[in-house]
């Protein structure tokens, strides 16, 4: 292979690396931050931008790099057309942009003040123990999920809410950005499902490999519910029963798509994510409409 092939990889194959389609559920998570802080945006729009960006094509897109170049020989059976396994990105240069666009993140992470850049730092840490030695989170499906849904949901919307207010979020904030990410660690024992071949023969010991399919789908279920339960507690407890109605209908058809998936976990599981999972970010939306009326 000619060295030009080697520093210029299609740009095409790098924007698969970075799997453009995982950068919602941060940048989503960032929006209903920005909501939840209940803060004016006059001046701050800027700051919004620069923050989804950084959610999304720069701290998201990087750990899925990370996740590539360490997941290379299980992508070999599972998804021999990534970009690394197929070649279009040879030798060691998934390794260098996973690198180089860490450190891009962290100058971007740095214009958004103090808690701008510690979460940057945060996110990061997460992004490169979950795939890389030797803490390799991802090799016990407990661990990754809590890693991938805490650094997904959780930590976006407390970085919005953060530098959209200009300081500390309030109790109520965090409290529910926690616990949506609990729940997203329901969210990604589904997204196993697809790698369950791959993921036994390497060693990689996620839910569904140690449960068994249809085990692990009725743990991802009870993951998702759970957290949603207690947030709409804490919503009439916090006198917003009309936000929390809304959480109720909005779990309740998650419940309905649960119970369908279950029959066949393996078969149903990416249905239930163009599903259910969009009826899960919806209250989302409506629980941090409902903060920024505590604000």
């Amino acid at each position: 292979m000619s060295d030009s092939a080697i520093t210029r990889p299609d740009p095409s194959a790098v924007l698969e690396l970075f799997k453009p389609v995982t950068w919602f559920p941060p940048v989503w998570a960032f929006l209903c931050g920005v909501v939840a802080s209940g803060a004016p945006m006059q001046g701050k729009w800027g700051f919004a931008a620069l923050g989804l960006l950084l959610a999304g094509p720069m701290v998201c897109a990087t750990s899925q790099a990370v996740n590539d170049w360490f997941d290379r020989h299980v992508d070999a059976i599972n998804e021999p057309h990534r970009p690394i396994p197929s070649g279009r990105i040879p030798g060691r240069l998934g390794l260098y942009i996973a690198i180089f666009w860490s450190f891009a993140s962290l100058l971007v992470g740095a214009t958004l003040g103090a808690w701008g850049f510690a979460a940057t730092v945060v996110a990061l840490a997460l992004a490169w123990a979950y795939s890389a030695p030797p803490l390799r989170l991802k090799l016990n499906g407990w661990w990754g999920n809590l890693a991938c849904g805490l650094s997904y949901e959780s930590l976006p919307w407390i970085t919005a809410a953060a530098v959209i207010s200009g300081g500390a979020p309030a109790l109520p904030v965090i409290v529910m950005a926690l616990l949506y990410g609990l729940g997203a660690h329901g969210i990604m024992t589904l997204n196993d499902f697809k790698s369950i071949e791959g993921d036994t023969r390497t060693g990689v010991r996620s839910l569904p490999v140690q449960l068994g399919a249809e085990r692990a789908a009725l743990v991802a279920c009870w993951m998702m519910a759970i957290p949603q339960v207690v947030v709409i507690g804490l919503l009439f407890a916090w006198d917003a029963p009309i936000h929390a109605l809304v959480v109720v209908l909005l779990l309740a058809g998650q419940v309905a798509a649960m119970v369908k998936m279950l029959r066949d976990p393996k078969k149903l599981a990416p249905w239930y994510n163009a599903t259910g999972i969009g009826m899960y970010v919806l209250g989302m939306l409506a629980t941090a409409f409902a903060l920024r009326g505590m604000a």
